[in-house]
C-alpha cells in the first residue's frame, strides 16, 4: 500500500461507522463496472446450456425443489 492510500485509508477510519460504511459502498460501486468480455460469456454459457437442456443433455429441477435442498445443508 502506498503512502496515500495509507493515509486515506487511516483517515477513513477515524470516521464513525456509517460514514464509513458509505465510503465503502462508494469504493464498491465505483469497481461494479460493466464488463462486456463477461456479458459475452454469460452469454454463450447461458445459450450451450439451453441448447443441452433442449437435447436433453441436461436435466433441470423445480424451484423449490432447489431450494429446499439448499435450506437442508
Amino acid at each position: 500500500m502506498n503512502k496515500q492510500t495509507a493515509e486515506i485509508v487511516e483517515e477513513t477510519r477515524q470516521l464513525p461507522p456509517a460514514e464509513r460504511l458509505e465510503v465503502v459502498d462508494a469504493i464498491l460501486d465505483s469497481l461494479d463496472q460493466p464488463d462486456p468480455e463477461i456479458d459475452r460469456l454469460w452469454l454463450q454459457e447461458i445459450k450451450e446450456r439451453m441448447e443441452a437442456f433442449r437435447k436433453g443433455e441436461m436435466e433441470a429441477f423445480p424451484m423449490d425443489e432447489v431450494m429446499a435442498r439448499l435450506r437442508a445443508t
